[in-house]
């Protein structure tokens, strides 16, 4: 495969035409895959291939259900190998997304546990833990990496107190790759157990959980599969199962049980206890499919070109006039940190700036905070005041005028075409090199151009 259009023919859309301002259209450039990947095309033929014969899960005996039934649970098996999981002893859990895994994780704890995470986290790896219980933060570096002599001390203080080490395998803001089979030692060191948001890396790099007698063993492993170029609705958690079998389900409902009467209710096992209702068989398909994928091209390759990449990028953006690139930007290998590079370009609003990028030069990007907000702010360096007024205009609904970044993220089927776009246009852009007048906006975007229409109705013609 040639390395400079390493993977473009394997993901849907990636070179489809879109309107400019100006009236012209050009290939669009997506450097926001840490928000969401396009979906593959393996994955789209083989939803195209299994759709006409869905139908229930379990319990059914037509033809349909059968092979639905085989599907599902065979996704549960993909999804384990995919991180090295031993199912004899541990179970995959299909979700809506990681947001919820970690959510069923929170609920599962005695009520009050201690749970030490990181200032890094996305908002999805910290707020479910204040919800049920006591949270402390380990701290970040001024560069942004985590601070492992805070780690080590907290834990250290908090020896056979603390239940649950929880922490991201990548960051979605600076793109940093933690040591989590050293966190992972640390914690059981304590007596506590570890679960590591992989949303950021599963599509980056391979994860292997260990064996669950090694004291490096990962506990819990979160995905979403739409940022694995699934995205069709479906997260993972992969656990202990005896872990869920402690109590009832946090969700209780259809699937669940195995027998119900007025005075009693007697549960399922793993994973039906953990998988309340219908699930969704196409989602789970689409991310099994999107695993094995991944794994047969290989995390080596993906990782070698995603590198090369980043580290092109990184080079390109420090010599552009006016910016400031926030996280540690020494060492420029990528060697242990996934394609995500946050910045600011001096004298121009951030959400401005992506609105620009967007609509004038066809390049999607992610501005604001991320949903990683204390970390953003670190990253920043606010004083004392500018973070109540960061906090006010939020509450205030100001949103366009609070400070934030500008955020590129890299997927395996980006090029160095893409981040040559992108300099064009941050030149253009330092040049006063644009055409639209823009004003802020209360729609999905935070500033537009006047007197654009929105050409989305020609595009989507679903109703």
């Amino acid at each position: 495969m040639n390395k400079a259009h390493f993977m473009r023919d394997r993901v849907l859309g990636i070179d489809r035409e879109l309107p400019l301002l100006d009236g012209s259209t050009v290939r669009y450039v997506n450097l926001d895959n840490a928000a969401s990947t396009p979906p593959l095309v393996d994955v789209m033929r083989a939803l195209e291939e299994f759709m006409p014969y869905y139908s229930s899960v379990h319990r059914g005996s037509g033809f349909k259900s059968r092979l639905s039934t085989r599907a599902y649970d065979e996704a549960h098996e993909v999804v384990a190998e995919l991180v090295g999981a031993d199912t004899r002893r541990n179970t995959v859990v299909f979700l809506r997304n990681s947001t919820e895994a970690i959510n069923k994780v929170s609920h599962c704890l005695p009520e009050g546990s201690l749970v030490v995470t990181t200032v890094m986290e996305h908002h999805s790896n910290d707020l479910p833990w204040r919800d049920h219980h006591r949270v402390i933060h380990a701290g970040s570096t001024p560069e942004g990496r985590l601070d492992m002599d805070h780690l080590e001390e907290v834990l250290g203080e908090n020896a056979g107190d603390v239940s649950l080490v929880a922490v991201a395998g990548a960051s979605n803001v600076t793109g940093f790759i933690q040591p989590v089979h050293s966190i992972a030692r640390s914690a059981h060191d304590i007596g506590a157990k570890i679960l590591v948001d992989c949303a950021q890396l599963a599509p980056h790099r391979r994860i292997d959980v260990l064996p669950d007698d090694d004291e490096a063993h990962l506990d819990f492993v979160v995905l979403s599969a739409h940022k694995m170029y699934a995205p069709f609705g479906t997260g993972a958690l992969v656990g202990p199962t005896d872990f869920f079998l402690e109590g009832g389900p946090d969700v209780s409902g259809g699937g669940t049980v195995k027998a119900v009467t007025l005075d009693g209710v007697h549960w399922q096992g793993m994973p039906k206890r953990g998988e309340a209702g219908s699930p969704n068989v196409p989602g789970a398909v689409a991310m099994a499919v999107a695993a094995k994928v991944l794994m047969e091209v290989g995390f080596d390759r993906i990782e070698e070109h995603e590198s090369a990449l980043a580290s092109y990028a990184m080079g390109r953006l420090k010599d552009v006039e006016g910016i400031t690139i926030y996280g540690d930007t020494s060492e420029t290998d990528f060697q242990d940190r996934v394609g995500v590079i946050p910045f600011n370009l001096e004298g121009i609003n951030h959400f401005l700036l992506t609105a620009i990028l967007g609509f004038e030069g066809g390049v999607g990007t992610r501005s604001g905070c991320f949903c990683a907000h204390p970390y953003v702010l670190h990253l920043l360096g606010l004083s004392p005041e500018q973070l109540e007024d960061w906090k006010a205009g939020l509450i205030a609904g100001d949103v366009p005028e609070v400070a934030g970044m500008v955020r590129i993220s890299l997927g395996c089927y980006s090029s160095r075409e893409d981040v040559d776009r992108l300099m064009e246009m941050l030149d253009r852009i330092n040049a006063g090199d644009y055409v639209g007048s823009y004003r802020k906006s209360d729609g999905i975007c935070m500033f537009v151009p006047d007197g654009f229409p929105d050409p989305a109705e020609g595009y989507l013609r679903f109703w």
